[in-house]
């Protein structure tokens, strides 16, 4: 289905895309993963998500795995974030995973069941318990005093399954996802001895647990930090290759544009990073490239290119894929040929997001650097048959190769061309 008006927007100075990166080529001894979070907010939406809405929307048949957002760290422990979402709120035979309605005088219900009773049926699927929570706490929690307690703590709350008194639940979770915002120098030693303590107390469990850590989407946010020895000890390092541009901006921009967009006002994009974490010692094979399935606006935008880099008035809230979607028949849709990158502009607001096509360049652009894979943030944004999701597993398995990304360079900052997308 066909909504709206495509425009490729083409921006002065454009060099053709082979010329900015290479193509390692196809051949890879194993097919990329697919990470998608699971917002445990969710529960609080118009329309709460399930997870039974994974399988409905077709997605568990692309994800491997599922980090679960979020356990809490606080005075020294991990901690269940939220037990109303997580353990206590009953789900009807329609809503379950197993067809069966909740037993309302069984302790352990929520978020957390209807997780495992999906890991019974998908034996292969992964999750991780992702571990949010104040810097401050992470950096006390790091110190040389703290780290073996708090990691214990951690191991029993959320390996072992003791979520609550009276609730013992082991092997819902297959390891931990670390996302601290951010270490700053100073933390940077006890940041890798936190991390070598959780490898350690997680060894002693068992060897198959994942350790991931997110990461802000350039190494520069965590100075100091040795990521070739961040890299020897965790599995996977989640790049979250998204916000280059959002509501504390008071000009628009790309919310994650693939390559350099001439012109723009927010610089940084999203093969120069992935570039600059191989640079610090990461492998790729152990870099997941972050995708997000929202995105951001600006109202009151001034009238010039089509919105694009011009000044506006941002509206503080993101917003998921599908509720953009639902917006397109109302707006012109954009395109810069670099990144594919789309935009919305009506002549007056302005939404920078990620589309099929968009998913498509960069699901390959991963598949072609030989990356670990895409993580997704977050599962709840796509729509209710899981396009964004489905087009990403499919690029992965079947990229793009450098022909499809050339483009000839143009001259005008006017949008050159109009050209109808192939049918969603």
């Amino acid at each position: 289905m066909l909504f709206g008006t495509v425009i490729l927007a083409c921006v002065a100075g454009a060099l053709p895309l082979a010329h900015a990166w290479s193509f390692p080529g196809h051949h890879r001894g194993r097919r990329p993963v697919v990470v998608g979070y699971f917002p445990q907010w969710g529960l609080y939406a118009g329309n709460p998500y399930t997870v039974k809405a994974i399988v409905i929307s077709g997605a568990i048949r692309q994800l491997d795995q599922i980090n679960y957002a979020q356990g809490f760290v606080t005075n020294g422990r991990c901690s269940v974030a939220d037990p109303r979402a997580d353990l206590q709120t009953a789900y009807t035979a329609e809503q379950s995973i197993s067809d069966h309605a909740d037993d309302p005088a069984s302790p352990f219900r929520g978020y957390f069941h209807q997780m495992q009773e999906l890991k019974h049926r998908y034996s292969k699927l992964k999750v991780l318990i992702s571990l949010e929570g104040n810097p401050k706490d992470f950096a006390f929690d790091a110190q040389p005093e703290n780290r073996a307690a708090f990691v214990a703590s951690c191991i029993d709350t959320f390996i072992r399954g003791n979520f609550a008194p009276g609730i013992h639940e082991p092997r819902l979770f297959d390891g931990f996802d670390i996302n601290w915002e951010f270490p700053q120098e100073e933390d940077a030693a006890n940041y890798r001895a936190l991390l070598e303590e959780f490898r350690r107390q997680m060894n002693a469990v068992r060897r198959d647990l994942r350790l991931s850590v997110a990461v802000g989407h350039s190494p520069r946010m965590l100075p100091g930090t040795d990521f070739g020895e961040i890299a020897r000890i965790v599995d996977q390092v989640g790049v979250m290759n998204y916000d280059y541009t959002g509501p504390w901006e008071h000009s628009t921009g790309f919310i994650a544009p693939l390559f350099p967009i001439p012109g723009a006002l927010h610089h940084g994009s999203v093969e120069q990073n992935i570039s600059e974490y191989k640079e610090a010692g990461v492998p790729p094979e152990k870099i997941l490239m972050g995708l997000p399935f929202y995105g951001y606006s600006w109202t009151n935008v001034v009238d010039s290119n089509d919105g694009l880099h011009q000044t506006g008035k941002p509206i503080h809230e993101d917003q998921p894929y599908h509720f953009i979607q639902a917006l397109l028949p109302e707006f012109t849709i954009h395109r810069d040929p670099h990144s594919q990158a789309p935009w919305l502009y009506d002549g007056k607001t302005f939404w920078t997001y990620e589309d099929p096509v968009s998913v498509r360049y960069k699901a390959s652009f991963a598949a072609n650097q030989h990356l670990e894979g895409i993580m997704i943030w977050e599962l709840s944004g796509d729509t209710s048959d899981g396009i964004l999701l489905r087009t990403a597993w499919e690029a992965l398995r079947h990229p793009l190769g450098p022909e499809d990304f050339v483009q000839a360079p143009v001259e005008s900052e006017h949008p050159q061309s109009e050209q109808a997308l192939p049918a969603q």
